[in-house]
């Protein structure tokens, strides 16, 4: 009942963009670094698939009774992710192709896409504690 395909897809999303974090700051502070490939986090193809066809693809197994052990990890990703480096590019003259410019602008538009979501998912369980309360 608290926890929805929406809100699983949601917090997934909200780990593929933490993921994202932590490789554009790394990024970022190995922009002076000699020989440096930069890396990047992609998961908007599997989103997409996601989203316009409503399902994961995974088959999802049940329970046939209760003295079963549950057989779903609470902990695995919807939207699965893969971290990348970009070998094939220079941009420096130390063979690094870290564009600062980018990078920062990248991190902004990601921070407002994981505030938004945290925003989304806080939203849910603020809405599903009200309702719990209202009962009492």
């Amino acid at each position: 009942m608290i926890e929805t395909n929406t809100t699983r897809r949601n917090e997934s999303l909200l780990q593929a963009l933490n993921a994202r974090h932590a490789a554009i700051t790394n990024n970022i502070a190995n922009a002076d670094t000699p020989n440096y490939k930069k890396t990047t986090v992609e998961f908007q193809d599997e989103l997409r698939r996601i989203i316009e066809n409503g399902k994961t693809g995974q088959l999802r197994m049940q329970r046939t009774h209760e003295k079963h052990f549950p057989v779903s990890n609470p902990n695995d990703s919807i939207v699965q992710y893969r971290v990348m480096q970009n070998n094939e590019t220079a941009m420096n003259n130390n063979n690094n192709n870290v564009d600062i410019d980018r990078e920062m602008a990248q991190l902004s538009e990601n921070q407002l896409m994981y505030n938004y979501m945290a925003d989304r998912v806080s939203g849910h369980y603020k809405k599903m504690k009200n309702l719990l309360n209202d009962l009492k």
